[in-house]
């Protein structure tokens, strides 16, 4: 054998070699890793398949989705008379004031309210709780707010109560004419939802 073979022979095995040593240093997957991950994998799938209901639970169902818009016919209401709809769950007062009862709400200074924002989702939430602030422009007689008590959340009585608006037995809040909030532990006004005027008889809520 000349040199030259020989010494290409050497290096040909110092490779083989250098393979060898860098296969044995990598270890070989066993069958237990491969048993770590098929568990692990089993245990993610596992807990996302027990929590989906409770977070789909919390997403609207049907019904709700339905009922994001409610049209009411409010024809029969003459001034002085009310009306309760149901809408997203929630009970929503609908008032045709009388002009005294407007007149009654507009009087007091928004200084000397408890709370003084409007709390009108029609309008900036930084709106002061004027008796105008509390309805919308052109519709002035008409009140329409959810009737349900800042406090604990129970549903107020209407036209009764120090301020003839509405009043919760509860605990003793009262709202006047204007629904906002006058007398009792409750700390914001009745809120007002999202609406407008379709027609002169047709309003519509959300």
């Amino acid at each position: 054998m000349t040199p030259e073979a020989s010494k290409g022979e050497s290096w040909l095995n110092r490779g083989t070699t250098l393979a060898n040593s860098d296969t044995a240093d990598t270890p070989e997957p066993t069958r237990r890793d491969f048993l770590y991950v098929a568990t692990g994998a089993v245990a993610a799938v596992g807990t996302a398949l027990t929590i989906w209901p409770f977070i789909d639970q919390m997403n609207p169902d049907a019904a709700a989705l339905a009922l994001a818009q409610v049209d009411v016919d409010v024809s029969t209401l003459e001034p002085g008379m009310s009306l309760t709809v149901k809408w997203r769950g929630k009970p929503v007062f609908i008032r045709h004031r009388t002009e005294q009862e407007i007149a009654e709400s507009a009087a007091v200074p928004v200084e000397s309210l408890p709370d003084r924002l409007a709390r009108n989702a029609n309008l900036p939430s930084d709106a002061p709780a004027t008796d105008a602030n509390r309805g919308t422009e052109g519709r002035e007689a008409w009140l329409i707010q959810i009737g349900i008590c800042t406090h604990l959340g129970c549903v107020p009585l209407g036209q009764q109560g120090a301020y003839g608006g509405w009043f919760c037995p509860c605990h003793g809040s009262a709202y006047d004419t204007s629904g906002r909030i006058r007398l009792g532990p409750a700390p914001e006004n009745l809120p007002i939802p999202v609406y407008e005027f379709l027609s002169d008889t047709q309003v519509r809520i959300g």
